[in-house]
């Protein structure tokens, strides 16, 4: 029969076939008996927000080629799958639907747990997990304690980024360009009481110990973190205040520019500026906060904004030279940013420049950059020069002993000393939505905060539905008064509930270890199942997670460590990023009107092709434009090499070793290139290999040795498990039809002989007084002498030499002839 004739690969057949196959045999749970080496591969676990989409095609295809790899090569891989299953779009789908958030969002989970297994994900169903299930967040809040226990989460007034959308806080991290990172609408800021985790006093860890991580997550995500932490160095000044105990603290970059300090500038939203104003300007300050409270930081920070400010009606002593500086407000400075005070130096900073210019402040010179005096040309000089109008300093051209001797000049006189600050801020969880982990604390007249002891935990949701849910500017718990009022557990007096629940931040940065004893009943992880599996071997998840989810794991990941329950102190051993998937070059949206609906494609295609078709269109972190690939292309790809396994007449057992050496040689080579591209993560490049496997089998079938010669089984058989990564569907179509007894995913991965695998030809460089003369294309075993004879008989290496007698030869064979002439 020809290859044309033979009967077609039937993808909805083979789908609903190897599922009920795959559940009933269990064909992925994680054996965890010690029989064989652990790999724990982990995808960012979804969030249930409706059925799968083409990114999510992408996503969990990249961590399920290497679980199932890594089986293939005798490892016992946990690869388990949950669901980030709190979060405000449930809160919302609730109202609107006059609802209980928990029917949206475990509906939305059947549908997506009906997805996963129809694309052909190895996943451990056996581990599965929900944020939102009581048995879930009773050790969120256990943990929350351990923390607070510690005192790494605390609680305290001040501004904060609020969504008048969302009624609720956002975490700076959650603030894009001066808006909503959900909704998009522009935040503002409001002084309420939040709850806080100490996550600055990790910051240097956070920095120390990404060397670990060099090599092996993207160095794009580890950018993003450094930036994000953002580590200065510089001293702490203190200025006095006449009248005030206390001196005002400030952090700068560049202490040795505090000669040229002529004013200070307070963040008109923090603390020290309603401490600071005297009573004759505090009317006029008042009216500023107010205005300020509707400028976006990102609006605050532009230098194209015109600068402006009111006097604080008071004075600071400039440290080094005793002068009595004025205080302002100004809204271009920011209250996260140290202690919300900065000393204004505009000879050299452009900001402060355009204050001084704006309100007519005085500006001192302190470095001669050679490019003019700030205050005639308008323009801040930021660069080395000599120290001019500074002290002692005057005639040095030297900004590192500058920085120095004024570091040692105020710490000798008490006003201040070198110091590190960092960008970073605690992170602010608080959320005023009723959709997420109950805080476990409550509120004593008495006591004040109490700490619920861990017997009382969980703390379970009240049944709300929606309007009660609708935003209010409170919490919807403040408004449950049967589940807030409680009882103090310490006084036994009358107390409530925090009202507030925590961000979701909270869930996902310890998912990871729930997963290695996800049905403990008596703790959050058993510590020695952690310490078989974590940290974890590969994680998978898009870039866009680069600061939150990862930053928040990492600092999760090290407290646990400090703790004592675990013994390592980074999450993820590997990190892969993947791309995303566009449609004509633009991101897949509702209001483009250009999504690509996964469940369509795979009814057309199949789920075989579609993994294919994602996996082939470019490395793993690139994006994909769906408009640009053949998914149709793909589906004859995977006929040809389904038709191959139905070819084969050699019989099961047949010794290869009979059979056609050049086929085998092929085969051989390519599979050990294959392991090598996929180590690399190259999955991209590791499909076109397959590719040429299959046109170069059909050739040897067709019109080479035959169906029926070993090595073309062989070959098949090499095909057939290096398929199942990407097409595991039809791969044990094509298993079957070989004779094999299921399931292709738990085979071994071929052994490849390094002899047939060895080039059969590689390309030997000549060199002629070190520079190379010719490139030629030789056996691999050739010897010594033959590479010798070859090279000094080559033309361009003859016209080289023009005639000059040979000296010596350096003959490296197969590789390298260096000729050294007379």
């Amino acid at each position: 029969m020809t290859e044309a004739a033979r009967p077609g690969y039937d993808a909805a057949a083979a789908q609903a076939k190897w599922q009920a196959y795959w559940a009933e045999h269990d064909v992925f749970r994680t054996l965890d008996d010690g029989s064989k080496p652990r790999r724990y591969v982990l995808d960012m676990f979804p969030y249930p927000s409706g059925d799968l989409h083409m990114g999510h095609a992408e996503a969990f295809v990249m961590g399920d080629i290497i679980a199932r790899y890594w089986r293939l090569k005798g490892y016992d891989v946990m690869h388990p799958i949950g669901w980030d299953s709190f979060g405000l779009p449930a809160e919302n789908a609730a109202i609107a639907n006059n609802a209980h958030p928990a029917d949206w969002t475990y509906a939305n989970i059947a549908t997506q747990d009906r997805s996963f297994h129809r694309y052909g994900l190895s996943f451990d169903w056996s581990r599965r997990l929900h944020t939102s299930d009581p048995e879930y967040y009773r050790w969120t809040q256990w943990l929350f304690l351990q923390f607070h226990r510690r005192g790494l989460a605390y609680r305290k007034a001040s501004y904060v980024n609020w969504c008048p959308s969302c009624q609720t806080v956002l975490a700076n991290e959650q603030v894009i360009q001066g808006a909503c990172e959900r909704c998009s609408t522009q935040v503002t800021k409001r002084r309420l009481t939040q709850w806080y985790f100490r996550i600055t006093d990790y910051a240097q860890r956070l920095l120390d110990d990404m060397a670990c991580l060099e090599g092996q997550w993207p160095e794009r995500v580890l950018t993003m973190q450094r930036h994000w932490i953002g580590r200065s160095e510089g001293a702490e000044v203190r200025f006095a205040v006449p009248g005030r105990d206390q001196p005002i603290s400030v952090f700068t970059t560049r202490p040795d520019t505090l000669y040229g300090a002529t004013f200070m500038v307070v963040a008109p939203d923090c603390e020290l500026a309603q401490e600071l104003v005297s009573a004759e300007q505090r009317p006029q300050f008042e009216a500023y906060l107010e205005q300020t409270k509707r400028v976006t930081e990102i609006e605050r920070q532009s230098s194209e904004r015109p600068k402006t400010g009111v006097p604080l009606g008071r004075q600071a002593v400039n440290p080094v030279n005793g002068e009595l500086i004025p205080i302002w407000a100004a809204d271009y400075v920011l209250a996260e940013y140290g202690t919300g005070a900065i000393m204004a130096v505009p000879a050299h900073d452009q900001r402060d420049l355009d204050f001084a210019r704006a309100f007519d402040l005085p500006v001192r010179m302190v470095i001669d950059t050679g490019q003019g005096d700030p205050a005639a040309t308008g323009q801040a000089t930021d660069g080395d020069g000599v120290y001019v109008n500074s002290g002692p300093l005057d005639g040095l051209a030297n900004k590192a002993e500058g920085i120095a001797r004024i570091n040692a000049q105020l710490e000798a006189d008490g006003l201040g000393r070198a110091s590190v600050t960092y960008r970073l801020r605690d992170w602010l969880l608080s959320r005023q939505r009723f959709w997420g982990c109950p805080i476990p604390i409550v509120h004593c007249p008495t006591d004040g905060e109490v700490a619920l002891p861990e017997d009382q935990l969980p703390v379970v949701l009240p049944d709300l539905r929606g309007a009660a849910l609708a935003p209010k500017g409170t919490s919807p718990l403040a408004s449950a008064t049967d589940w807030s009022q409680t009882v103090c557990p310490r006084c036994g007096g009358p107390a409530t509930r925090d009202p507030d629940t925590m961000d979701t931040f909270v869930d996902s940065s310890w998912y990871f270890f729930r997963y290695c004893s996800p049905h403990d009943e008596a703790q959050a992880f058993d510590p020695a199942a952690v310490r078989r599996w974590m940290p974890v071997a590969q994680y998978v998840g898009g870039v866009e997670h680069a600061i939150l989810h990862l930053l928040y794991s990492r600092f999760f990941t090290k407290v646990l460590h400090d703790i004592g329950l675990i013994d390592f102190d980074e999450p993820f051993a590997r990190l892969l990023n993947q791309g995303q998937v566009l449609n004509q070059g633009k991101a897949m949206s509702k209001s483009l009107g250009n999504g690509v609906d996964l469940g369509a494609q795979i009814d057309l295609y199949g789920v075989d092709a579609i993994r294919t078709t994602v996996v082939f269109a470019g490395p793993p972190e690139d994006d994909i434009d769906w408009a640009d690939v053949s998914p149709a292309a793909t589906v004859r790809f995977l006929q040809r090499a389904h038709r191959l396994a139905q070819d084969v007449a050699a019989p099961v057992g047949a010794d290869p070793a009979a059979g056609d050496q050049a086929v085998r040689r092929l085969s051989h080579r390519l599979l050990d290139e294959i392991a090598q591209l996929l180590e690399g993560r190259r999955f991209n490049v590791v499909v076109a290999r397959l590719m040429e496997l299959v046109n170069a089998t059909r050739k040897a079938i067709d019109t080479g040795p035959g169906a029926g010669d070993p090595a073309v089984r062989e070959a098949v058989e090499f095909l057939s498990v290096a398929l199942s990564l990407f097409a595991p569907y039809l791969a044990e179509e094509m298993w079957q039809a070989l004779g094999r007894p299921p399931s292709v995913a738990q085979a071994d991965w071929p052994q490849i002989d390094p002899l047939l695998a060895a080039p059969q030809t590689v390309t030997l460089v000549v060199q002629v007084q070190g520079k190379v003369r010719a490139r030629l294309t030789v056996p691999a075993d050739i010897t010594a002498d033959q590479a010798e004879a070859l090279a000094l008989g080559d033309p361009a290496v003859v016209r080289a030499l023009s005639g000059r007698a040979v000296a010596r030869t350096f003959v490296r064979a197969p590789k390298l002839v260096s000729i050294v002439p007379v």
